[in-house]
Formats: structure tokens, C-alpha cells, sequence
């Protein structure tokens, strides 16, 4: 039997033939996958039976697989009582608003740089990222005080949700990897638009974002991840207590309720995220590779 030399790995095909080495690898593999699966599952599910568990249960067999006595109660209680459900409205509206105008701003300012590629885009490229090595506790003050009095138009934006949407579209790290996505695409089919008379605005809506969609599913999932677990900005920006999103009122109750209800106020907000994240990861997985190198 003839093997390609180019195809040899760490263990070479012969063997790989052996009985023994491939009953070794594939419960290595096994083994593997089993850990893994823990690892990212076994939070999940602890939160689960803590939320469906007594107080003194969690207390008493914090490592137990199943409460003894479920208490399916407690996700109503935690809905109505705690306030869970319009605080996770309020989480909602934040996110579609952070989604919209992320996907917006990555989508044009990427379509800007890469496609129609002005004098001073390799500048501007630059200034975005050098952006990326500024932590951003640093821009919180200035940020800060440009949304209590907005320059030019004047105002407030403190207790609105805009506070949040606008600061949101400032995403150097969206623009970036949109950029990157929409350079790879064919230049041959722009060549071909512009020799037919389409126009830029028309070019972007009809050509770049129909095949954009592994790019805007990525933009999306980071931005609504993002809004969904922020914390100190809505906080500070949103001090009405009626319009705190989840990641700001769950901490705030922390002391004052039960463990099991907090649990349960806790499982209902990680639901909708891993709902969104298994619609979205194909896409997300397909375009994760245009942000190697990079770290946002």
C-alpha cells in the first residue's frame, strides 16, 4: 500500500491502521468532545436547576444534577415580581437599536474604504486601528460629557436609549472586518457595474449587501452580545431604574431577593443570547475568520 508523503501527520496512515491506535484516538476523541461539552454546558444547566431549586437545595447540594423538589414556580415569580420581564424588553429595544446602527455604520463605513476607496482611506484605516489599542475606560469622561450636552444640535441624551445606539455605531473593529469581507469580494463584478452606469448608492444596496450576509451576520451577533451583557455605560447613561436594561437591574436586586429567584431572573436573561448565537453561528463561523489578527 502506497501513502502520500504530503498527507503524513503527527501519526502516519499505517498507523492509523492498527486496531489499538485507532481505539486510542477515537476515545481521545471522545474523551475530548465529553470535556468540552461539560465545560460549556454545565454552567448552563447548574443555572438551570438552581433556578428551579429551594434556596436551601443550592445551599445543601450545590453539585446535585436535579433539584429534589423543582420549583417551576420561581420563573414566574422571578417574570412578575422581580421585574424580569420589562427589564428584558428594555434589554430588547436596546439591542435591536445597538444591531441596527452597528450594522449600519460597519456596512457604509466598510463599503467606503474598501470598494470606493478615497485619497485618504489608507489614513483613515489607520486611525481606526490605532483605536483598537485605546482601552475604552479611557474615552468613558469624554464620552460621557458629549452625551449630557450634544455638540451643535444641543440637549440631553441622558435617560434616552440613543445614549446607548449612538456610541455603539463607533465600532472600529465592525468596520474593519466589513472592510476586509466586502475587499475580498470580486472586483471584476464592480468593473462590470460601473461599465453599466450603476451608481454607488444603487451598487451597495443591490450588489454588496446581498452578498454580504456572512459579514452582517457577524456585525450582528457581536452586537447584540455586546449590548446584551453591558454594564457600566447603560448605568451610568440610564439612572431611571424604568428603562435599565438586565445586565444593570439583576446586579442592583443581587442582595435583596433569594438565590433561587436571582437564578431564575439569571436564566432568563442568558436564553434569548443563545437563541440568537445558534441562529447566527453559521454565518458567524464562516466569517470569523476575517478578524484574526485583530482583537477588539
Amino acid at each position: 500500500m502506497e501513502y502520500d508523503v504530503s498527507d503524513r501527520g503527527i501519526i502516519s496512515p499505517a498507523d492509523r491502521s492498527r486496531p489499538l491506535v485507532r481505539w486510542t484516538l477515537g476515545s481521545g476523541q471522545v474523551l475530548i468532545l465529553v470535556l468540552l461539552a461539560l465545560a460549556g454546558l454545565g454552567p448552563i444547566l447548574w443555572l438551570a436547576k438552581a433556578a428551579i431549586s429551594q434556596p436551601n437545595d443550592i445551599a445543601s447540594n450545590p453539585l446535585g444534577l436535579w433539584s429534589g423538589q423543582p420549583q417551576w414556580q420561581n420563573i414566574e415569580t422571578a417574570w412578575t415580581r422581580l421585574r424580569v420581564g420589562p427589564a428584558l424588553i428594555n434589554t430588547v429595544w436596546i439591542a435591536l437599536g445597538n444591531w441596527a446602527v452597528s450594522v449600519l455604520v460597519a456596512t457604509t463605513g466598510g463599503y467606503a474604504l474598501a470598494i470606493l476607496r478615497p485619497r485618504y482611506a489608507k489614513f483613515v484605516n489607520g486611525a481606526l486601528l490605532a483605536t483598537l489599542f485605546i482601552p475604552g475606560v479611557i474615552s468613558l469622561v469624554p464620552l460621557y460629557l458629549t452625551v449630557i450636552d450634544v455638540p451643535i444640535i444641543g440637549g440631553s441624551l441622558i435617560n434616552t436609549y440613543w445614549a446607548i445606539w449612538l456610541p455603539a455605531g463607533a465600532s472600529a473593529f465592525n468596520v474593519i472586518i466589513t472592510g476586509r469581507f466586502f475587499a475580498q469580494l470580486p472586483a471584476e463584478l464592480f468593473e462590470a457595474a460601473k461599465i453599466d452606469g450603476v451608481g454607488n448608492f444603487r451598487m451597495f444596496t443591490s450588489l454588496v449587501l446581498p452578498l454580504s450576509g456572512p459579514i452582517i451576520g457577524v456585525v450582528s451577533l457581536l452586537s447584540i452580545i455586546a449590548a446584551w451583557r453591558e454594564f457600566l455605560w447603560p448605568k451610568l447613561v440610564l439612572p431611571d431604574r424604568t428603562k435599565q436594561p438586565l445586565s444593570v437591574m439583576l446586579p442592583s436586586i443581587r442582595d435583596n431577593v433569594q438565590v433561587n429567584l436571582f437564578m431564575a431572573g439569571l436564566l432568563i436573561s442568558v436564553v434569548l443570547p443563545i437563541v440568537i448565537f445558534l441562529l447566527f453561528q453559521r454565518y458567524f463561523i464562516r466569517g470569523a475568520g476575517l478578524a484574526g489578527g485583530i482583537k477588539g
